[in-house]
């Protein structure tokens, strides 16, 4: 599903398991933040078909940690730079996230659902992965790089940051 957050940011959802992807253009640029699973690819597709954006055309993808349902179609952004954060991405060809310039994007490392976990908040928009959801749920911690001491500090952390729209990596 299509959702127009706003006049720059898109949300894209899924009936398979995934997560949410959200487009975003900044400066004639298109990022992506995830690719969701493979079990959305089709409706992945479907999804840019529709907004008639091509994969190859995407420009960046930031990934905010590294799960399979995160991560599971960056083999179609074939020409993009990708990002996320070296505790979660070591021996891949990812470009460490604090490499990123964007600045309009500020990057907030929240670590606990993973070692790696970050946020990205941009203007009034809040992109949390899965360390925050609606409704005050949390990421899980009982996978490998779970931390749930940590991942109590992240939410400290977030709970200081103005923000009017949360964009988390799953709608529960």
């Amino acid at each position: 599903m299509i959702k127009k957050i706003n006049k720059n940011v898109i949300e894209l959802s899924f009936k398979n398991f995934g997560s949410c992807i959200y487009l975003v253009n900044i400066n004639k640029k298109i990022i992506l933040i995830d690719t969701g699973s493979l079990l959305t690819r089709s409706e992945l597709k479907e999804d840019l078909e529709n907004l008639k954006i091509n994969p190859e055309k995407i420009d960046i993808v930031i990934l905010t940690h590294n799960h399979w349902d995160h991560t599971g179609n960056n083999k179609l952004f074939s020409n993009a730079k990708f990002y996320g954060n070296k505790k979660d991405f070591k021996k891949e060809k990812i470009l460490d996230i604090d490499n990123l310039n964007i600045k309009e994007f500020k990057i907030i490392q929240t670590p606990g659902h993973t070692k790696g976990s970050f946020c990205i908040l941009y203007k009034d928009i809040l992109f949390s992965g899965d360390t925050i959801f609606h409704k005050g749920y949390i990421g899980r911690t009982d996978l490998p790089g779970g931390d749930p001491d940590e991942i109590q500090k992240s939410l400290k952390k977030l709970s200081k940051i103005k923000y009017k729209t949360l964009c988390p990596g799953h709608l529960l």
